[in-house]
């Protein structure tokens, strides 16, 4: 696994990232898009997740060769996110998080979650991961342009205090690393809940790619002793 620099702080994606949620966003777009008599596939929709909604619906329907209006996008957004609050009943929080916050806390690294979800849909994810006070959250509903637009990621950076170049941006989807590279982060990919390996990810820009959370908390040890 290569060095990396020593980080500054931390963003992490939370779907497929934290917690185990992937499989629950893609039923979820499934269903709103069946709505509208929008043809999909499963593994179409998995190549999509941790895109814009508003772009992923426009993605989907522009391969079925229709055009959808700005108001047609963010209709289907807000259903997506609609069905998907309905079934992430019980959402399970991915290994391998709670050592690696002992790691950042033990060398005073900061953290927060950066997110392209609406605030409304991330409240059973966040409860999931147990935490004692609630973490600091950066959110779609903070930015005009979510992932892989890097804006969301600046803005966490600048609310935790930290230069761009310093931060990490631990996420799943190809676009949380298209967003990192484009923001001048490090990105680090993890594949425990990911819709896509380690290929895909390296392609879209990972600075490196881990399976799990643990092994991320080497990164940092081995980045702090560099």
């Amino acid at each position: 696994m290569p060095v990396l620099p020593g980080p500054g702080a931390l963003l992490f994606d939370l779907d497929g990232t934290l917690v185990d949620t992937v499989g629950t966003r893609i039923r979820a777009w499934m269903e709103a898009l069946g709505q509208v008599a929008l043809p999909t596939a499963r593994d179409q929709i998995a190549d999509l997740i941790g895109l814009d909604g508003r772009q992923l619906a426009r993605e989907v329907a522009a391969a079925a060769g229709r055009d959808l209006s700005d108001a047609e996008a963010e209709a289907l957004d807000r259903e997506a996110g609609e069905i998907y609050g309905r079934l992430n009943s019980d959402p399970t929080p991915l290994p391998g998080l709670k050592p690696l916050l002992r790691a950042l806390e033990r060398q005073r690294i900061p953290w927060a979650i950066a997110t392209s979800s609406r605030r409304e849909q991330v409240a059973a994810s966040v409860a999931a991961l147990g935490f004692a006070t609630p973490p600091r959250i950066v959110d779609g509903t903070h930015v005009t342009m979510a992932k892989p637009d890097p804006e969301l990621l600046l803005l966490g950076a600048r609310d935790l205090g930290v230069r761009p170049e310093v931060c990490w941006y631990v996420g799943d989807s190809t676009w949380d690393m298209r967003a990192a590279v484009a923001a001048g982060m490090v990105g680090v990919a993890v594949t425990a809940g990911s819709a896509v390996d380690h290929t895909a990810l390296a392609g879209a820009g990972a600075t490196v790619s881990v399976g799990t959370l643990d092994e991320i908390a080497q990164l940092v040890r081995d980045g702090i002793a560099s």
